[in-house]
């Protein structure tokens, strides 16, 4: 055993890193019992008290290829605390999520409810990571809740260390299939009102394929699939449909087959990506707009004004029209985590970011499930066709039309110098530096730097060591020349804060 547990994959949305330096099968047995610590702390703390053995967790894997090796250990880990487990084996995120909310038999609980889900995922990222998304009690982890487990990770790992890990009674283990009980309850809110729809599905070789192409053909849609087949080899293509080069594929299918848009999954099925009927890539604020107009326009009817929470990487555009369309648009900062705790705390019926993961509480549980976002879209596309025939996606997208949006650029940094980067580019930003007068800089996720005729962003990705750039403005020169300052200062930095650092070593 080492010394000190390997901590450093913990992050501010889950647990997320390189296999086997970062994440491997230690790391996430103790994780797994610091879990079960935390969990059992959170009962205490709300004066339910509950032994181990009194709770039971739904474990699942996406693809990759250590996936399996990790769920044996984060099951290890769960059942050596005293904790009982629901294996559902390989499946969705957005599957994990719904254990907590299905109905699975008593024969399988034995008198237990799911208590929460750890689901292994590096979710989009390349095959070498891997990584541990934790719900409880119907929600995701907050970052000061991943905080705790890991502390409680690092206790049990010295007692364990010392041998004295309390011996407890080793909890069950279950296997389960959800996919049809999952199947069942989607279709259930939806009738099948896709017929005579075409639809390219991408599932990547990844989790979706297991179950969104069924789905889809039951609504009543034509589907005609690529890369169905799980394989952790990722052969086609990564699996990330923000990043545009993946997306070839699925863009020469559409046209090809003259279908009416193509939906693309991510690793583990909680990000979709959208192509219209030209083959050309949809951005995940403009498919949050077409979803946030369908809502308001249904609400409307009965007087409501629903509350939309998107993040700071997101079109001025979308929060424009929303608001102007009668809704209530909020920008808050980048993270699965981060957004549903703004919907918890604002009552929002919607939210999604640019990276594809949508979030519907409006007829459904509020978390992040990419196959249901499809649902919905199908929906709203049968919907418009049976008024206009001709119809096409990008009619809904008109007011994007208005402004010139750049690309998500990607600018590699070591994480521990990040935050330094960003400190000593808040002192240099001016109204000289991008040569447009700033209205505002807002600071909730990195800097979003507010001009007249757009904004600059920069913020710390929370999965790897890279800032995210986006831009925008009225005109493509425009855009252009807030990219090449920013970025040619951040270069800059980068450099400096590097070599400073080196000297010190």
């Amino acid at each position: 055993m080492e010394n000190k547990l390997n901590t450093s994959a913990f992050g501010k949305n889950d647990i997320r890193g390189i296999f086997p330096k970062e994440v491997n099968s230690e790391v996430f047995l103790y994780a797994a019992m610091g879990y079960v610590k935390w969990a059992m702390n959170c009962f205490k703390e709300k004066g339910a008290p509950k032994r181990a053995d009194e709770l039971c967790f739904c474990v699942c894997m996406d693809a990759r290829l250590h996936s399996k090796e990790l769920k044996d250990a984060v099951i290890k880990g769960l059942t050596l605390y005293g904790a009982n487990v629901v294996d559902i084996g390989l499946a969705p995120t957005p599957m994990g999520y719904f254990s907590e909310f299905a109905k699975i038999p008593d024969e399988i609980l034995c008198g237990c409810k799911i208590n929460g889900a750890l689901i292994i995922t590096a979710s989009h990222n390349p095959s070498e990571y891997n990584g541990l998304k934790m719900t409880f009690n119907k929600g995701s982890l907050s970052e000061s809740d991943i905080k705790e487990v890991k502390a409680a990770a690092q206790s049990v790992f010295e007692l364990a260390k010392e041998g004295r890990l309390p011996i407890t009674q080793k909890g069950f283990i279950h296997e389960f299939n959800l996919v049809d009980t999952y199947s069942e309850k989607l279709l259930d809110g939806f009738s099948r009102c896709a017929e005579g729809l075409k639809i390219v599905v991408d599932s990547a070789n990844a989790t979706a394929g297991i179950v969104a192409p069924k789905i889809y053909r039951e609504m009543g849609a034509e589907i005609i699939e690529l890369y169905s087949e799980p394989d952790g080899n990722f052969p086609n293509h990564h699996p990330n449909p923000s990043d545009e080069s993946t997306l070839d594929d699925i863009k020469k299918a559409v046209v090809e087959n003259g279908a009416d848009f193509g939906i693309a999954f991510d690793g583990d099925s909680d990000r979709i990506g959208l192509v219209d009927s030209e083959g050309k890539m949809v951005s995940g604020d403009k498919l949050l707009l077409i979803y946030a107009l369908d809502l308001i326009n249904t609400l409307k009817i009965r007087g409501e004004k629903p509350t939309v929470v998107s993040e700071v990487k997101c079109s001025q555009v979308l929060y424009d029209t929303i608001n102007e369309a009668g809704g209530n648009a909020i920008m808050y900062k980048t993270g699965h985590g981060y957004i549903k705790s703004k919907m918890k705390e604002t009552g929002a019926l919607l939210a999604g970011e640019m990276s594809g993961h949508v979030f519907f509480k409006d007829r459904y549980y509020g978390f992040d499930d990419a196959i249901y976002a499809g649902m919905r879209l199908i929906e709203i596309i049968s919907k418009q066709k049976k008024e206009r025939a001709n119809f096409k996606i990008q009619d809904l997208l008109e007011p994007f039309n208005k402004v010139f949006i750049s690309n998500e650029v990607r600018f590699k940094c070591p994480n521990e110098l990040k935050q330094q980067v960003l400190d000593k580019l808040n002192s240099k930003v001016c109204d000289e530096l991008f040569n447009s007068k700033i209205k505002e800089i807002v600071t909730l996720d990195g800097l979003r730097i507010i001009f007249e005729d757009g904004f600059a962003l920069i913020r710390k990705s929370n999965t790897e060591p890279v800032f995210t750039m986006r831009f925008e403005a009225h005109t493509k020169e425009k855009c252009e020349c807030y990219q090449n300052a920013l970025v040619e200062v951040v270069d800059e930095l980068v450099k400096e804060i590097s070599k400073e650092a080196s000297a010190k070593v």
